[in-house]
């Protein structure tokens, strides 16, 4: 039966405060209702982890094609695999995740471990750095730009853009505003970019080869290939920089995972769990639909809240807690269904290859305070000072 008194809040989902920590306001919007209004955002938010992996399961009711929180965005990404659903999205998807299927990735696996242990072993030896700049980014960027086969004056700007091709899925708040022109770069070089601009045997080169075969219609290479860079690292930066934060900061944790290294899959879900890489993803309500009570007009738009859902208590136990044996593979941050994470595989590929060299070369480390940065979408760290390592 539909409630006749919805629960609303003043709350704006953006603005700095919330973003730098969101938990507190997850916690409020999650005992007042599972779907709460928000007036400030035009959204209705998804609080409970319940009601948002049914709503990320049921694409044909919460639909992708409003994945941003701005209308010239959700113009712009029309046609991607991002916000296009079946049975269009199929192909697109295909061809996306032809080279991030699980057989493709086990080749990866010798090299992303040997360039993670050399990344370490040099960071050890230093004795202190910026587990951000020095680590969290430095691998994803020779990794990812490899395989995409980005070269050049791109690789140089993968960052800028894919922080920007996040921001700019937000509101048009300020951020989004001084972010259009940097995600401006990454949409006109995709739309320029040729085969051969991209290296030999590179997953962006596939790309194109699946065009020239008629897998994919030509036009979508490029859109597929500005998905590469643009989703490829930000929140993979993010997930490994959180990881580090978190072990640095719970020191009893990562003498559990350095004695025992086969928690390293479990403690990366828990980072997972605990700080959700991204922020929100907003979907189109395609029918009027009921969620626990509350009905959701049809034309509306659903502000799914993967952090809130992770720290759920009527699905974790004492949620807000950090504990590696825990293993939460039902978490929520790589999404559910038909449009979760493509990218997951290589994310977990890299993060275990630095959590696997980190337990065999670091006996313990101690950071500096961390210092976020502020995104609309993404959670992640800008700077984290590693003081003082220990090595084994």
């Amino acid at each position: 039966m539909t409630v006749e008194t919805l629960a609303t809040s003043d709350l704006d989902l953006f603005a700095d405060e919330v973003l730098l920590d969101p938990y507190p306001y997850f916690a409020q919007l999650r005992e007042q209702a599972a779907v709460v209004r928000l007036p400030t955002n035009g959204v209705w938010a998804l609080t409970r982890y319940e009601h948002i992996r049914e709503a990320l399961a049921n694409w044909e009711t919460f639909s992708s094609n409003a994945v941003a929180f701005n209308d010239d965005m959700n113009q712009a990404l029309a046609g991607t695999s991002l916000a296009t659903d079946p049975p269009d999205h199929t192909a697109l998807r295909a061809a996306l995740t032809e080279n991030l299927s699980p057989r493709a990735l086990r080749k990866l696996k010798g090299d992303i471990d040997a360039k993670a242990d050399a990344l370490v072993a040099r960071l050890v030896e230093r004795g202190s750095f910026d587990a951000i700049e020095d680590l969290a980014r430095a691998l994803p960027l020779e990794v990812v730009s490899d395989l995409i086969g980005v070269q050049g004056e791109a690789r140089a700007n993968m960052f800028r853009w894919a922080d920007a091709a996040f921001n700019v899925l937000g509101p048009m708040n300020q951020r989004t505003i001084e972010n259009f022109p940097i995600a401006g770069e990454l949409f006109q070089w995709s739309l320029q970019v040729q085969a051969e601009d991209l290296m030999p045997g590179s997953m962006g080169r596939a790309i194109f080869d699946a065009g020239e075969r008629g897998d994919i219609p030509r036009e979508s290479c490029g859109h597929i290939v500005h998905q590469y860079v643009g989703a490829g690292t930000d929140t993979t930066i993010a997930s490994i920089g959180n990881a580090l934060a978190l072990l640095g900061a719970h020191p009893d944790q990562y003498e559990l995972l350095r004695q025992d290294p086969s928690l390293i899959p479990s403690t990366f879900n828990e980072v997972l769990r605990l700080e959700a890489p991204v922020h929100a993803f907003g979907r189109r309500v395609t029918e009027d639909v009921e969620v626990d009570g509350t009905r959701i007009p049809a034309g509306e738009q659903a502000a799914i809240l993967f952090g809130s859902g992770n720290r759920d208590p009527r699905h974790y136990e004492n949620p807000d807690a950090f504990d590696v044996r825990r293993n939460p593979i039902d978490h929520l941050s790589f999404g559910y269904g038909v449009h979760g994470c493509a990218g997951q595989g290589l994310a977990k590929l890299q993060a275990h290859a630095v959590l696997e060299a980190l337990t065999r070369r670091v006996r313990r480390f101690t950071i500096g305070q961390p210092v976020r940065h502020l995104s609309n979408m993404t959670r992640s760290l800008e700077q984290l000072p590693v003081l003082e390592v220990e090595p084994v």
